[in-house]
């Protein structure tokens, strides 16, 4: 999830009331978790984040995930609820990262908040990933530095997901040559894409 910047969010179908998220499936299915009041905050939708969880729905068991801009954890949270092995989800918004921290609480799971700038954060080296969801805030050129971090770092694991969530105005982000597109869609106004990455390196040696 990400915040917008200044023009007005794509309207949506949410069935969970504003300043709620609900979770869609898994162990937490229906589960309603409170948002805080937010200028911009902007959770994925119920229909993109079942289209994504269909998706993922091979590997994401026992996965180790990271939410880059989590906001309200809809991504984050609906992978852990979908027995995900532990989220980590980084947010910036300091009340948004205390009430993540209750939610995860609430429910138990297997995750940790970090209250960071994720572009920092990023840029120490540190453990390798299987899912990765990207969705930062649009129309602030965020997105490509975050990749180039979660390649160069070692962020991500031989054959990582990455869930990426743009614009739809906006082109497709470059990517590095070992992420391979597997899915794309477009839902409104937001344009949202899985890639699977290969492992640059053990290419690079069996050839």
């Amino acid at each position: 999830m990400a915040r917008l910047s200044s023009r007005p969010a794509p309207r949506k179908a949410q069935t969970a009331a504003a300043g709620q998220i609900r979770i869609i499936g898994g162990q937490w299915r229906g589960r309603k978790l409170p948002v805080p009041n937010s200028a911009g905050l902007r959770p994925t939708t119920d229909r993109v984040r079942e289209t994504l969880f269909n998706w993922l729905a091979p590997v994401i068991q026992g996965a180790r995930c990271l939410d880059c801009f989590a906001g309200s954890g809809a991504l984050g949270l609906e992978a852990l609820s979908r027995y995900a092995g532990s989220a980590t989800l980084l947010e910036y918004e300091r009340p948004v990262a205390q009430q993540l921290e209750k939610n995860l609480a609430l429910l138990n799971g297997n995750g940790q908040v970090i209250n960071t700038n994720a572009l920092s954060w990023l840029a120490n080296a540190g453990e390798a990933y299987d899912v990765v969801f990207l969705d930062p805030p649009f129309r602030k050129g965020l997105l490509a530095q975050t990749v180039d971090l979660l390649e160069q770092q070692g962020w991500l694991a031989d054959e990582a997901w990455v869930y990426v969530e743009a614009e739809a105005e906006s082109a497709a982000a470059d990517v590095p040559a070992n992420w391979a597109l597997h899915r794309e869609k477009v839902a409104g106004q937001v344009a949202y894409r899985l890639y699977i990455r290969s492992a640059k390196e053990k290419t690079e040696n069996a050839d």
